[in-house]
């Protein structure tokens, strides 16, 4: 028997004829336009349906994210105060030194995102990169379900099932007023907010759709380029006045060897004369080698019996580079012969890029290709990750007047807020095994809760 996502699908797709799709995409292409729904030039949606998840299926993935949220807090908390741990995140030299600025509030990431594959038929999801830095697609994808639930080939579904979107943009609102609130001592005046970004990035119109939000909400925002800003008077200008809180949307790495160590942002966050979330203590926690240290069997005793039991359930086993011996499923390894031998069940991430950089597929190169990936990743911090398996669903796409069916590799991402809680979430798709729309391939869709009426 068909459990009630796959009925629920199957009737959405037979539901689908060409007709209704071709008037579907026409109001969806409009729509992507009218709201600058585009990655850069490209389309950020390729498909005509939502991602579904049942309540259930958002209930495990938000428990299980909670408890992996209090191991990374836990062992954030414990490499502040121990050298020799936080030397195990891979950290440069630079980065050490932002670490000792104290950003004004509690939490090193009140915005991120947890990305996952998610198996639902096995109750099992697989946490492949915390993104704790600079976390994107909340406004994109709310945009994208507000246009999704206006399209005709939503209308028969909607008949049978209550169908809900997952909203984020009002979680990434609340951390930033909370993290500047907490920063300015309670004082809870409106603040003057930039988003930060270089003005060529591909994400530039989802800082517009930002832009919009914020003023609905009766706050001022502008997009600022770092390059436009000055420290003047003890405060930090861009846009012609004096900007109190930076939604940082540039990646402090980017900045630093674009504009130096003593470029005018990083100096006024450090004399705080301006608010910055995400702060430079959220670097931390984005090096992908905080999935190591959460995995290393060296780090076990930090966490609880529940914490590593999420650990051991939903963070694949992942090590930075490096000549060592450790232990993989229940016995001690020497790594990297370990690493040549079993290029076909890994992967190689550098430690701190973005939109599928660098990353090396070892199932997809041969051995000499691997070998010389594994010279660089010894050279400069590497990660090594088991490779997780990958789901994948049908999605329709219109093509020369017809509705395609094609299997697409799917994730599932939640957001995440205070490293506390997950409210909303991205999915993205793809039909290459790295899934993600920066690296070129791939497609954002809305997400969804879906139930019987």
């Amino acid at each position: 028997m068909r459990s009630v996502l796959e009925q629920a699908i199957g009737h959405y797709h037979e539901s689908l004829s060409d007709e209704v799709a071709g008037e579907s995409q026409a109001i969806l292409d409009g729509e992507l336009r009218r709201r600058g729904l585009y990655f850069g030039d490209r389309p950020l949606c390729t498909v005509l349906r939502p991602r579904f998840l049942t309540p259930e299926q958002y209930r495990l993935l938000r428990d299980g994210c909670a408890i992996l949220l209090r191991a990374f807090d836990r062992v954030y908390r414990a490499a502040l105060e121990n050298a020799a741990l936080r030397r195990q995140f891979g950290l440069a030299d630079w980065e050490e030194a932002l670490m000792e600025q104290d950003p004004g509030f509690a939490d090193p990431s009140p915005t991120s995102r947890i990305d996952t594959f998610f198996l639902p038929d096995q109750g099992v999801f697989h946490l492949t990169e915390y993104n704790a830095e600079t976390p994107a697609g909340a406004a994109y994808g709310d945009a994208l379900a507000e246009t999704f639930l206006a399209l005709p080939a939503m209308r028969p579904l909607l008949r049978r099932y209550d169908v809900r979107p997952l909203p984020a943009r009002h979680g990434v609102l609340h951390a930033l007023l909370a993290s500047y609130e907490q920063w300015g001592g309670g004082k809870r005046s409106a603040p003057r907010i930039a988003i930060l970004d270089w003005r060529e990035v591909p994400t530039h119109n989802e800082f517009v759709l930002w832009v919009d939000y914020f003023r609905a909400r009766g706050l001022e925002a502008v997009i600022v380029d770092p390059r436009d800003t000055e420290l003047a008077r003890g405060r930090l200008i861009a846009a012609g006045a004096p900007v109190d809180l930076i939604y940082k949307r540039v990646l402090i790495s980017e900045l630093v060897e674009r504009c130096g160590r003593e470029h005018a942002v990083i100096r006024a966050v450090e004399s705080g004369a301006v608010c910055m979330v995400n702060p430079f203590r959220c670097k931390l926690l984005h090096k992908k080698a905080s999935l190591a240290v959460l995995s290393d069997e060296r780090n076990a005793e930090l966490f609880p019996d529940d914490e590593r039991r999420a650990i051991d359930g939903h963070v694949p086993w992942t090590r930075l580079v490096a000549e060592r011996s450790t232990r993989y499923r229940g016995r001690t390894i020497d790594l990297m012969p370990f690493v040549v031998a079993e290029r076909e069940r890994l992967v190689l991430k550098p430690n701190d890029e973005y939109g599928g950089k660098g990353i090396v597929l070892g199932w997809e190169v041969d051995a000499a290709t691997w070998e010389r990936a594994l010279q660089t990743a010894l050279a400069e911090p590497f990660v090594v990750q088991e490779r997780v398996p990958i789901p994948s669903e049908p999605f329709p796409s219109f093509v020369d007047g017809h509705v395609v069916l094609a299997d697409r590799i799917l994730d599932v991402n939640p957001f995440a807020y205070h490293g506390a809680y997950v409210d909303g979430c991205l999915s993205r798709l793809s039909s290459a095994a790295l899934v993600n729309v920066t690296a070129g391939g791939g497609s954002q869709a809305p997400t969804f809760l879906l139930e019987p009426r």
